[in-house]
């Protein structure tokens, strides 16, 4: 069987278990704490230790990818989070359930860099645009069908459901590649990177975790403050010492690299415009309009519908005969508009417009997502391809991270509920008001957007007649 129909399936099932459960959790916290007898800040824990245990090992990912080989990492990833997820489900008590958490992402942390870099390893650069294009369908599925599926199993099953889901995909994702998956030899990577990985996971960790509750404690709060700050010169000591390392954990020195540094940055502010609109759209079909969580996420949806098409249109029309400059920017630009015209929405607009906006939004993300992930890693050396992943996929994770906090705290500084003749109403210029701040963010990915050259990724549009084939331009050494 090919390598790239087999990468890609055991990939795609992996990832797409991995985001779906990091969504699907979040409709099941206060059933959760309910049954466990502890209060929702409590229970949040449960949330925030699955995204902290994410950051700790995505760092080491890329490393133990090349050392132990990209097939033994991804399978023991997905056997970890699979068992992890079963013991979510059996957990008796709220630190049980935190504690098999945690070891949830050990496994997610590491199934996403080491499984991006087999992908791209599997495709060469002409065939890299159908390689993003089954990546987006894990990244930007699971996010709007998380809180659909998980109304209905919270509500018709158990709580514990929401983790059981996990396992029958996580088995078939295992025995398939266990079967079909060949191994990929790379280079030594040399010794591990002790220093490296201490720095950046705990940097990494401490400023997810002080991000992630900033919004629920309060920003002015002592240890809220002192976790960020904490993270902030953990990750600039990570910096200084990685930029000394003959052999770093965390390659900083990709950055030279002009395509990849304007893909990280395009990448950084459409997950944190994209994740955040979704978090938000969330609450304000919840909170603004009185929808149940299963109806909110019946009415998020359409975006999953929205990037599927897209997706198919990004890499079988726009990327080869756009490039991705102007594909990137155009997609930026449609997103832009997308989420502010969900700030036109008022208390008695139809609730299709937004539903309708909620599929522009997922065909204008897809040509965003897929472009640039086919473009970034197009001038990325083989062996440098597993710390490049690891990189590119840890600025999405904090993009993701920062977009929930920050357009959570917008909610909350202006006020989610006001008082009309003395009864308290839902403000809805509250969620108009983050819907703007993320429509401003996504816009400002067009500076990183601009900034990319066609030629330098020219190997990665697919051969159309009547054009002729680019040369790729030089770039910095990234072996």
């Amino acid at each position: 069987m090919s390598q790239k129909v087999v990468v890609g399936v055991v990939f795609v099932s992996a990832m797409f278990m991995s985001i779906l459960d990091a969504t699907i959790v979040n409709v099941a916290l206060p059933t959760i704490g309910r049954d466990f007898n502890v209060s929702a800040t409590a229970v949040d824990s449960i949330s925030i230790a699955f995204l902290v245990s994410l950051a700790v090992f995505i760092p080491a990912s890329g490393w133990l990818g090349d050392r132990l080989g990209g097939k033994r990492v991804l399978l023991t990833a997905i056997a970890v989070f699979t068992a992890a997820s079963a013991l979510c489900g059996l957990a008796s008590s709220l630190g049980e359930l935190v504690a098999f958490r945690i070891l949830q992402g050990a496994g997610g942390g590491m199934l996403a860099p080491v499984g991006m870099a087999m992908l791209y390893r599997a495709f060469p650069p002409a065939e890299r645009i159908r390689a993003s294009a089954i990546l987006t369908v894990p990244t930007t599925l699971a996010p709007a069908l998380g809180p659909v599926l998980g109304g209905l199993l919270v509500t018709d099953l158990s709580w514990r459901w929401v983790f059981y889901v996990n396992l029958p995909l996580g088995a078939a994702a295992f025995v398939f590649g266990l079967v079909f998956l060949q191994s990929q030899k790379q280079d030594r990577p040399g010794r591990f990177d002790l220093p490296g990985f201490l720095l950046s996971g705990l940097g990494l960790g401490l400023l997810m975790y002080g991000v992630s509750e900033g919004p629920n404690l309060g920003w002015d709060q002592p240890d809220v403050l002192a976790t960020i700050a904490a993270g902030v010169v953990l990750l600039a000591a990570m910096v200084r010492v990685e930029l000394r390392s003959p052999a770093p954990m965390v390659d900083l020195r990709l950055l030279k690299n002009r395509l990849f540094r304007s893909g990280n940055g395009v990448m950084v502010l459409a997950s944190v415009a994209f994740l955040g609109t979704l978090y938000a759209i969330s609450l304000y079909f919840q909170d603004g309009r009185g929808l149940s969580a299963l109806g909110s996420g019946l009415s998020t949806f359409p975006e999953a519908f929205g990037v599927m098409g897209g997706a198919q249109l990004a890499s079988r029309v726009l990327y080869p005969r756009l490039g991705p400059r102007r594909h990137i920017t155009i997609g930026l630009i449609g997103t832009s508009v997308s989420i502010g015209l969900l700030a036109l929405l008022g208390p008695g607009t139809s609730l299709w417009w937004a539903r309708l906006l909620m599929l522009t939004l997922g065909l204008a993300m897809a040509q965003v997502f897929v472009p640039v992930q086919a473009a970034s890693f197009a001038t990325i050396s083989p062996a440098a391809t597993g710390r490049a992943s690891t990189m590119f996929n840890a600025v999405r994770q904090l993009g993701g991270a920062i977009g929930v906090a920050v357009l959570t705290t917008v909610i909350v500084l202006v006020g989610p509920v006001h008082l009309i003749a003395g009864h308290p109403v839902a403000n809805l210029t509250a969620y108009r008001v983050a819907f703007l701040v993320a429509a401003a963010i996504a816009l400002c990915g067009v500076a990183s957007s601009l900034s990319i050259r066609d030629e330098d990724a020219a190997n990665t549009r697919p051969a159309r007649p009547g054009r002729p084939g680019v040369e790729p331009a030089p770039e910095p050494s990234t072996a």
